[in-house]
C-alpha cells in the first residue's frame, strides 16, 4: 500500500489523464466504437459491452501506478478519486469525461416529467 503514501490531488490527475489517453488510442478507440455501436442507445447494452472495455483499461493504467490490478484496486481508486473531486474541479473533470464514455447523456424532457 506504498503507492497510498504519495498518492495526492496532482497524480490522482496523472492516473486519470492516462486513462484517457489509453482509452484513446487507436486500437481501445475501435473497439469501444464497436462496443458502442452494438449497444446503440440502450443502457443496458451499454453497461454489457462498453462498461467492461473501459474498467478493463482503467485496470491496467492503475495498475501501472501501483494499484492494485484487480476489482478491488479498481473499487479503491475510485472511492479516492470521488474524494478528491469535491475540492477539485480539474478531477471532476476527468472523472466526468471517463464517465462520459459510458454513460451516454440522458435526455430528460421537464415539461412531461411524471413522478410515479
Amino acid at each position: 500500500m506504498s503507492y497510498l503514501a504519495s498518492f495526492n490531488n496532482e497524480s490522482a490527475k496523472q492516473i486519470l489523464m492516462d486513462i484517457i489517453r489509453t482509452v484513446n488510442q487507436p486500437d481501445n478507440s475501435k473497439k469501444l466504437s464497436e462496443a458502442k455501436a452494438s449497444a446503440g442507445k440502450e443502457m443496458i447494452l451499454m453497461m454489457q459491452y462498453v462498461f467492461p472495455l473501459v474498467m478493463q483499461l482503467q485496470l491496467e493504467v492503475i495498475k501501472m501506478h501501483g494499484f492494485p490490478g484487480n476489482r478491488e484496486g479498481l473499487v479503491q481508486f475510485s472511492q479516492l478519486i470521488r474524494e478528491m473531486e469535491r475540492d477539485d474541479t480539474e478531477i471532476a473533470r476527468l472523472r466526468s469525461q471517463i464517465r462520459a464514455i459510458y454513460l451516454p447523456p440522458i435526455a430528460i424532457n421537464t415539461t412531461n416529467d411524471i413522478l410515479i
